[in-house]
């Protein structure tokens, strides 16, 4: 993992004030989802990580406190919200 991202992750969770439960963050290029893109993705990259979300409330402070810290990719699932720090054209999308 990318050590500022990990470092903006963490004050992430800070400024949300609760705890955050990764249910994904590095993944080898060899890992099922990232072996079957053209190109490496976040995850493979060390920029990117889901983060498990157990309600509206926390979904919406993730996203709020993400976009003001620059986070660049979210992706919103019911049951988590990807983060990364990508350089192109930030991005927003759901599952």
């Amino acid at each position: 993992m990318d050590p500022e991202f990990l470092e903006k992750l963490d004050n992430l969770r800070d400024s949300c004030g609760f705890s955050f439960v990764v249910t994904s963050g590095y993944r080898d290029k060899e890992h099922p989802v990232e072996e079957a893109k053209e190109t490496p993705g976040t995850h493979n990259l060390g920029i990117a990580a889901d983060i498990k979300v157990t309600n509206g409330s926390q979904r919406f402070t993730l996203v709020q406190k993400a976009l003001e810290q620059g986070f660049t990719g979210i992706g919103v699932a019911s049951d988590f919200v990807h983060l990364d720090t990508r350089e192109t054209t930030p991005v927003m999308w759901t599952y």
